[in-house]
């Protein structure tokens, strides 16, 4: 059975969060952004880190588990040089894995504050 693309979008969107609360990303929150009529993407998930390993290993986390259940590989990473934000474009939905530094200083929550958005409780 083959998903619409809202529920494929909303679907990639948890397994993101999944792969990001395997390795305890912190203060994961997804912003739905489907009302906004724009063209950037329906869903931003967000959280931040507390070291460059932990951020790449949540990067790698949320890869595996959308690759694990859909099939799907990005269509653009970016940050993996640096990594004080990478970005995991899948196009419908866009994965920002920051330090605390960088989410702080871009706050897209805030820039986004138009759009739902959906806190998850940090993992233990």
């Amino acid at each position: 059975m083959k998903l619409k693309k809202a529920e494929s979008g909303a679907i990639m969107a948890e397994i993101a969060v999944k792969g990001m609360q395997e390795k305890k990303a912190k203060s994961i929150v997804k912003i739905d952004l489907r009302k906004l009529n724009l063209s950037i993407a329906d869903y931003f998930i967000v959280c931040h880190a507390e070291s460059d390993k932990q951020i790449d290993a949540i990067a790698d986390s949320v890869e595996d588990e959308i690759r694990k259940a859909t099939g799907e590989k990005p269509f653009s990473r970016e940050g993996f040089r640096v990594s004080e934000w990478i970005i995991l474009d899948y196009i419908d939905v866009v994965i920002h894995i920051f330090n605390r530094e960088k989410r702080n200083f871009y706050d897209l929550e805030a820039l986004w504050s138009d759009g739902v958005q959906k806190q998850y409780d940090d993992v233990n």
